[in-house]
């Protein structure tokens, strides 16, 4: 997908960090809702299990929801390139995915499409 962007709103990057940041030494993960284009909410994966090198869930417990269009989750070690279990995920899952790296400031994440493949990200008010 050349030229493919996804969009954010800034308070839920901020969130995001602010949520990596507090279970940091452990992963997180979470289900991003896209509402007009942009992703505006997250959903973390209920009875997950947050580990410092992996996160397990039950994706039979999210909600029948289409607006969710992507994942996110943490790489405490701050490596912003996904592992083979992250792109098996991701083709699985589809839509867009995050990965946010330790120390979890602004720029400290990268985005994939479902193919693993980078995608430009659009800050947003």
């Amino acid at each position: 997908m050349p030229g493919t962007k996804i969009r954010i709103r800034r308070e839920l990057l901020e969130y995001l960090m602010e949520l990596a940041r507090e279970f940091y030494p452990n992963e997180f993960a979470g289900f991003l809702r896209e509402r007009d284009g942009v992703f505006e909410e997250v959903l973390i994966a209920p009875a997950g299990h947050f580990g410092r090198t992996s996160a397990f869930f039950n994706t039979w417990m999210l909600p029948l929801d289409e607006s969710i269009k992507g994942t996110v989750h943490s790489h405490p070690d701050n490596v912003l390139i996904p592992s083979p279990a992250d792109r098996w995920f991701f083709s699985k899952f589809g839509g867009f995915h995050l990965i946010l790296g330790y120390p979890f400031g602004l720029g400290d994440f990268a985005a994939y499409d479902s193919d693993g493949n980078p995608v430009e990200v659009e800050i947003v008010p």
